[in-house]
Order: structure tokens, then C-alpha cells, then sequence
């Protein structure tokens, strides 16, 4: 018997030590297949501004060293080729028609921190996915996605309702307003007719009440009372949106609160990449999600003395520079804290750079290298080809470069693969894992087709016809570039997706990119043999696309849109909204 119990005895410490023995692997396993995940997200940035996609006058290092280290994507597509809509598919893996992102009229992305539009809260992020997982998630920077939905602080769209444990930024994007010696940018045409109209009614009032007072002018003094007050009326109920757009606006905030309002520009560079190291060395002993949402290289280009000057491309050259040497700090933090080979990193712009935006002869917007056109325009390359690299150390090979269809919406189903989660069931997502082709361990992408819309407005369809190698591109609807033979909208600044501004075409324009990346030489049924199957193929494609969509309300509605008062964040007591609480500190 005690030998018996001997023998119990030394089997149960023998499965215990096995047991312990076991363990550590499986524990250093569950960490690989939980990298932490830093994703980088330029703003406006052309495919032509960065070195290792050709460009040799504007240097960026560090992107390009990524490049060097981990996998380029040499046709990474947006879904959108503006701010709001892009982003909520990058966040949703959707196109964001489906979630109501995407515009039924000219105002195309979120225009007031006081609008009622924006993600709406039963899209689920990727970040909503990984924070389930167990990672600690932050977003730093720009947000864009809306703010409230029915009171001031009800924070329906906020990016802590989307999954994020933490929030430093702006809940808006960049706009020159936010920069008091540049010239407004924030809806400057509208603006404009509203000055003219409050000034001709304001002389109709003048000349009542002169000719009232003079005889000249048969007139009651209740009807000239009753001009005055319209006049005033008039003027109030604009004013007092467009006449504090930098308050409004151009707001920080920690979380659910405003920090700076106005925001002080001279230290927002500063502060955005304090917060994101600082998030790396609170995070590092657990996975985390790191969104960098830079505000580099949206105008008005905030760029610290530091790198004034330096670039060959005046004040946008400067401003990439800088944003380089900030994601050079940025993977200098992971490197520090001993995080580079369990960090998968990627970086990315949200659409292409923006042709039309100059001051005279000072060229602000970015350049999309051999594409045409740019941003705004849901059709053309160089509104929606952008960088996208990826870098994981011992997983991802160095030095390889990817030359087939993926999508910034393909980030969804790829980090939430990453981190243990599962996709959700009850919506189409629209993204695909990249992890396999980024591995190598299949050649293509498992995009067949894409759908490039201005709005809500298909203007484009690009096939990638995978046993020939071709990838078709079918124009259905482009912008009408003026003056004509340019090469953007410089007469309105910013292309529209419909109306008088576009032409429709029948047959579509029809490019094999392959053969002809910069969409210079339209085919035809004469000079493509395969022009009439193509079209058909397409069309099909479309018609199944279409049967996938279920109505949504319209985030960007002009309701929506429209800048409402009770909903306006607020550091103090509206309308009494001013604080610098980073200054106090």
C-alpha cells in the first residue's frame, strides 16, 4: 500500500512539474498571437509625398525605413477619398454608405463639433473588438467621426463609445480657421454668399429707415423696425456658428473633456507625441491598440520652428518632414520599451492629397505621384491609392513589396483576426484579413472587386481578374476638371460627386491599371478585345454589390450637419466656452 501511495505520489508531482513545464509556451504563445498593435494614420498625405513610394525631395526616414524593415503595399486603396467616410470604414470595415458616413449632398464630411451626425453607436469598431480581447486601446489625435447625437453630453459618437479606454485629441479635424493669422478655410464659398446677403439686407434696412426719415420713401416705421430686426436676426443666425468656428472647432480634448478651447496650435505637435509615447510606456506590459491619428498634413500645416525651412517644398514639405520624425519617435518609444518584435505596425493616409488647396502661388496639398487626380474625387487613383506599410519583425518578411488590390478597410478583420476576436455576424464587413498575403503564404489578395464611391455615388469599379493578372477599371462617372485640361477643380476648390460638376459616361471610361497605372489611355471595344466582357463582368458584380445594401439613416444629412448649440462641447458655461487647462497644468 505505501508503495502504492509512493508511486501516486511521484506520478502527481510528475504531472504537476510537466504541467508548469508546459505552461510557459503556451503562455509565450498567447502573447505572439496577441501582438500589440500601433497603427499610423496620416492626414491628406499624397502616395507621391513619401521616399520609398519615388518621391526624392521630401525625406522621410522613418516611413521609409519601415518600408525597408516590414512589407509595402504599392496599391492600397481608401474607401473614400475624404475624412469622415474613409475613416469610419477604416474603423468599421465597411464601406460607409452602410453606416450612413457617406454624403447624399455637398457637405461630405462632419462640419461642427456641435452637429448631430456621426459614427453611429451600433457600428462596431475594431477597437470595440480588442478592447473585448482584453487590449488596452487609445486613440491620439484626430478623430472626425462626431461627437454628440442628442445632448451635450451624451457622447453617442465619441471614441470612448467606440471602444477606445482612451481619448486625446481633437474630437474635429484640422482646418486653417484654427490658425489665427491664415485665411479661413471652413465652407469659405458659403461663407461668403452669407456676408453679401447680410450686407444687402442690411442696405435695404439703411435705405428704409434714410428714406423714411427724409420723406423720400413712403414707409411705416413698423415696417423699417420690422427690416431691422430681420437684418439682425439674419446676421445672429449665422454669426454665431461660422463667427466662432476656432472656438467651436478647434477644440482638445482628455477623453470626455475639453482641455483647450480654442486649442493653442504652437503646442498641439508637442503634446500629440507626448500622449502617444506616454500611452506606449502606461500599456507595455499588456497588449495594447495604439490609433495615431496624426494631424499632419492637413492644412494649416502646423509645423514647429524646428522644421521650418528645412524641406525643398516650402511649408507642406516641412510639415511631412516633421510628421516623419514623429513616427520616428513614436517606433523609438515601442523600441525602447522592448516591443518591436511583439508590435505589428502600419501606416497609412486617409486618402490622397488634396491638389486644389493653395494660398497663391503656395502650394499646400499633397502630391499623388503618377495617379490622377486626388482628394475629393471617389474615382480617380490619386484621390484614394495611399501609402500602406506594415512592420512586424519575425513575422512579417523585410524588404517585400505587395503589389495587389487592399483596402484600408482590410485593418478591421486583420487586427481583429490578430487579437482573438471574431468578426461580427449579423453585417457585411468588407475588409479581408491581409495577413496571409502580407506572410507570403498566398500570391493574391482576396479582393476581387472594389467600389470606389463619391458619396453615395458610385463613380468607379476596379476588378482584379486574377488568372490574367489584369485589373480593370471601370469609370462610370468622373469630375469635370476646370479650367479644362487641368488636372483638379481649382474653380470650386474641391470636385463634387454629382450635379453639373460630373459627367456620366456610357459605355464607363474603361483602364487596365496594370498597363496603364495612371488612367491616361482610355480602352474601347476597338483597341480591347475583351472590352465588352469586362463591362459585363462588372455590371454583374455591381448588381450584387447593390442587393447588399440596406437603407441607414443619413449621418451626413443637412440636419445632421448643421451646427446645433445644445449639442456643442463646452469647457465652461455655454456660450461661455473658453479654457487652456493644459496651461494650467
Amino acid at each position: 500500500a505505501s508503495f502504492l501511495l509512493l508511486c501516486f505520489r511521484t506520478s502527481l508531482v510528475a504531472s504537476l512539474i510537466l504541467g508548469l513545464l508546459l505552461q510557459a509556451p503556451l503562455t509565450q504563445l498567447s502573447m505572439v498571437t496577441q501582438p500589440n498593435i500601433v497603427l499610423l494614420m496620416a492626414d491628406d498625405l499624397g502616395i507621391g509625398d513619401v521616399g520609398c513610394y519615388g518621391n526624392d525631395t521630401i525625406r522621410t526616414p522613418n516611413i521609409d525605413c519601415l518600408a525597408k524593415e516590414g512589407v509595402k503595399l504599392t496599391q492600397h486603396i481608401a474607401a473614400a477619398p475624404l475624412c469622415t467616410p474613409s475613416r469610419a470604414a477604416f474603423l468599421t470595415g465597411r464601406y460607409p454608405l452602410r453606416s450612413g458616413m457617406d454624403a447624399i449632398n455637398n457637405y461630405r464630411v462632419i462640419f461642427w463639433n456641435g452637429g448631430s451626425g456621426g459614427l453611429p453607436p451600433n457600428e462596431t469598431t475594431f477597437a470595440k473588438i480588442l478592447q473585448q480581447q482584453g487590449y488596452s486601446t487609445g486613440l491620439i489625435g484626430k478623430w472626425h467621426q462626431g461627437v454628440n447625437c442628442e445632448s451635450r453630453n451624451d457622447h453617442c459618437h465619441h471614441p470612448l463609445n467606440h471602444g477606445f479606454d482612451y481619448f486625446y485629441g481633437m474630437p474635429f479635424t484640422l482646418i486653417s480657421d484654427c490658425q489665427p493669422t491664415e485665411t479661413p478655410e471652413m465652407d469659405r464659398a458659403f461663407r461668403r454668399k452669407l456676408w453679401l446677403s447680410t450686407q444687402m439686407i442690411g442696405l435695404v434696412t439703411l435705405t428704409a429707415a434714410l428714406g423714411r426719415l427724409t420723406g423720400l420713401i413712403s414707409v411705416r416705421w413698423k415696417m423699417v423696425t420690422c427690416l431691422v430686426g430681420l437684418s439682425l436676426l439674419f446676421f445672429l443666425s449665422w454669426f454665431s456658428s461660422y463667427g466662432f468656428v476656432r472656438y467651436w472647432n478647434c477644440i482638445m480634448m482628455r477623453n470626455h473633456e475639453v482641455t483647450e478651447q480654442p486649442m493653442v496650435t504652437d503646442r498641439t505637435t508637442s503634446l500629440i507625441l507626448r500622449e502617444s509615447i506616454s500611452f506606449i510606456e502606461r500599456n507595455k506590459h499588456k497588449p495594447f491598440l495604439l490609433f495615431v491619428s496624426f494631424l499632419h498634413s492637413h492644412t494649416p500645416l502646423l509645423t514647429t520652428e524646428k522644421f521650418l525651412g528645412r524641406s525643398s517644398h516650402g511649408l507642406y514639405g516641412d510639415n511631412v518632414e516633421e510628421m516623419d520624425w514623429m513616427v520616428g519617435q513614436v517606433l523609438d518609444a515601442i523600441d525602447k520599451e522592448g516591443l518591436k518584435n511583439t508590435t505589428l505596425v502600419y501606416f497609412a493616409s486617409d486618402h490622397g492629397g488634396w491638389l486644389e488647396r493653395q494660398e497663391g502661388r503656395r502650394q499646400l496639398g499633397g502630391w499623388n505621384g503618377r495617379y490622377r487626380g486626388g482628394k475629393a474625387m471617389g474615382g480617380w487613383e490619386g484621390g484614394i491609392r495611399v501609402p500602406g506599410i506594415f512592420r512586424w519583425p519575425g513575422v512579417l518578411p523585410a524588404g517585400t513589396v505587395i503589389d495587389e488590390p487592399t483596402s484600408l478597410m482590410d485593418i478591421y478583420p486583420t487586427v481583429v483576426h490578430l487579437a482573438g476576436g471574431v468578426l461580427p455576424q449579423d453585417r457585411v464587413i468588407d475588409g479581408r484579413d491581409l495577413m496571409p498575403l502580407l506572410r507570403g503564404t498566398v500570391e493574391h489578395s482576396e479582393h476581387e472587386f472594389l467600389f470606389h464611391y463619391c458619396g453615395i455615388h458610385l463613380h468607379a469599379v476596379r476588378w482584379h481578374q486574377k488568372d490574367s493578372g489584369a485589373i480593370w477599371k471601370a469609370h462610370y462617372v468622373t469630375p469635370v476638371f476646370r479650367p479644362l485640361g487641368a488636372g483638379a477643380c481649382y474653380d470650386t476648390g474641391v470636385c463634387p460627386c454629382f450635379g453639373e460638376g460630373v459627367t456620366h459616361h456610357d459605355p464607363p471610361l474603361l483602364f487596365d491599371l496594370s498597363r496603364d497605372p495612371s488612367e491616361a489611355k482610355p480602352l474601347s471595344a476597338d483597341t480591347e478585345p475583351h472590352f465588352d466582357t469586362v463591362i459585363r463582368k462588372i455590371g454583374r458584380a455591381i448588381e450584387e454589390h447593390r442587393r447588399t445594401l440596406i437603407p441607414v439613416p443619413e449621418q451626413l444629412s443637412l440636419y445632421n450637419i448643421v451646427w446645433k448649440p445644445w449639442l456643442q462641447p463646452c469647457c465652461g458655461t455655454f456660450p461661455f466656452c473658453w479654457c487652456d487647462r493644459e496651461g494650467d497644468n
